[in-house]
């Protein structure tokens, strides 16, 4: 069996079959959204051996000690969710760390800071409003969690939570706070890159949004921080976390900021700094999943 702090157990996730996943051997799932990221992390797997499940790449092997699946979601929220499902299904993952790039949505934070959620929400998950004399209004049966953003507001999904009988509406899912304990310790220790005068920070907590769109706006990114008081934007963390939560599976996801999604002042910067985000936020990663316990079979 898999000997793991009660938070990080695999908890009732309903196998696809009686005999489990075709690969059963308990992996953590470590995942990356395109390949400048990934590339880091298969330099440095072991014994790694190449599986193909659809459209997608998965690479099983032993990284930093444990036994993991080592994969791409692709990039946005349908390749995410795609991606992710298909692990759950194939391998026994216990748990599941995302390593990638972000903008910055929060204007204290600076390009290569790792930020660490405590939750993520779909910021383009919602309802276009209908205009009317009195403003954008939802439907009557609609609701909103956040201010909107013009005829743009934000709604819930509805998901079937592990051994449900009934979906729940849901805007937020939870990173899950054992592992968040692991990477609050980590990073006392990981060293990170510098991008210009000022050091890189791990920066723990907080909120970040998902959505299928590449933000470099100043205006909506003002927007992002205020309504849903978000450190950091990306295009598939909560669509993983999404997928995570339906079956029952804990999840973590580290995200260096390799621009200011429209907050900077010339041209964005993503190109120029997406190296060194990658590098801090795969070195965050590692440490923490050195941190978990090992797969006992």
């Amino acid at each position: 069996m898999t000997h793991f702090p009660s938070s990080l157990a695999p908890g009732g996730r309903p196998l696809p079959a009686a005999s489990g996943p075709p690969d059963a051997t308990p992996r953590i799932a470590v995942i990356s959204a395109f390949p400048p990221e990934i590339a880091l992390l298969e330099a440095a797997l072991e014994d790694g051996e190449t599986h193909r499940i659809g459209p997608a790449r998965y690479i099983t092997g032993r990284l930093d000690g444990r036994e993991i699946v080592l994969f791409l979601s692709g990039i946005s929220t349908v390749n995410a969710a795609m991606t992710t499902q298909a692990a759950l299904d194939h391998f026994g993952v216990s748990a599941i760390l995302f390593s990638g790039i972000a903008g910055g949505v929060d204007p204290s934070l600076g390009i290569g800071d790792v930020v660490v959620p405590e939750r993520w929400g779909q910021f383009l998950e919602g309802a276009f409003a209908r205009e009317t004399a009195a403003g954008y209004v939802l439907p009557g049966w609609m609701s909103a969690p956040v201010a909107n953003y013009g005829m743009m507001h934000a709604c819930p999904v509805g998901v079937l939570p592990a051994g449900a009988s009934a979906p729940e509406s849901r805007f937020w899912f939870d990173t899950d706070p054992g592992l968040m304990e692991i990477a609050r310790d980590a990073a006392r220790e990981v060293e990170l890159e510098r991008c210009g005068d000022a050091p890189a920070r791990v920066i723990l907590g907080g909120n970040g949004v998902t959505g299928p769109v590449f933000m470099d706006n100043a205006a909506f990114r003002e927007h992002v921080f205020s309504a849903f008081e978000a450190r950091v934007l990306d295009m598939e963390s909560a669509a993983m976390a999404q997928v995570a939560h339906a079956n029952g599976v804990p999840f973590i996801a580290f995200r260096s900021l390799s621009d200011l999604a429209g907050g900077g002042g010339d041209e964005n910067e993503m190109v120029a700094f997406m190296s060194v985000a990658a590098e801090n936020s795969a070195r965050l990663m590692r440490a923490v999943l050195a941190r978990l316990p090992e797969a006992v079979d």
